[in-house]
């Protein structure tokens, strides 16, 4: 197996889009091989991009906020892998919203970074590109609806964006059955 120092400098050092994307290249992750949960996320915005933190914005205080986790504990890279589908900011398209992860970047470099994840118990599947990619198609609705078939390994998420608050009150039961369960298996996860 590579050795995982080495892996993440070329990760970090990654120009392989570095043409198409507006802000140039700067992967943004964590990851160690300790690590017992992995956020697997879409790509990181704007902040995150000028910051080179990962989820050092609202969408992370709201999913530090869904897990129960302290910025502390999230940022322990011993014990949280963040490995976004795309590690580079990619963009926005027409709607406003942010792009797509760029489809280069995880066939280039995610098998790679996971199979040092030796220790990983819980995967968040946080956005509808983390559910793709590791589920196949699907609705991201129905997924984080029937999360129970899923764990202990997985968890399906919506992305904590300021759009999940408007989708989280037309879904009352993300709010009473999601959050108590997703809070449960990060704590066994990480106990």
């Amino acid at each position: 197996m590579e050795d995982l120092d080495l892996l993440l400098a070329d990760v970090r050092a990654c120009q392989a889009c570095a043409d198409v994307l507006p802000l140039g290249a700067r992967p943004v992750l964590r990851l160690s091989s300790t690590a017992r949960i992995l956020i697997a996320s879409q790509a990181p915005g704007t902040k995150v991009h000028a910051s080179g933190i990962p989820f050092c914005d609202a969408s992370g205080d709201r999913l530090r906020e869904w897990m129960g986790v302290s910025s502390d504990e999230f940022y322990d890279a011993s014990k949280v892998a963040i490995v976004p589908m795309g590690l580079c900011y990619p963009g926005r398209v027409q709607d406003g919203g942010d792009a797509p992860p760029r489809p280069e970047c995880a066939p280039l470099w995610r098998d790679r970074l996971l199979a040092h994840t030796l220790e990983l118990r819980l995967t968040l599947l946080v956005g509808v590109h983390a559910q793709i990619h590791a589920l196949g198609a699907g609705k991201m609705v129905e997924r984080v609806m029937s999360f129970r078939e899923h764990l202990p390994a997985v968890f399906p998420l919506p992305h904590p964006s300021w759009r999940s608050r408007h989708w989280a009150a037309s879904n009352p039961w993300f709010d009473t059955d999601v959050l108590p369960a997703l809070r449960q298996a990060v704590q066994d996860a990480l106990a």
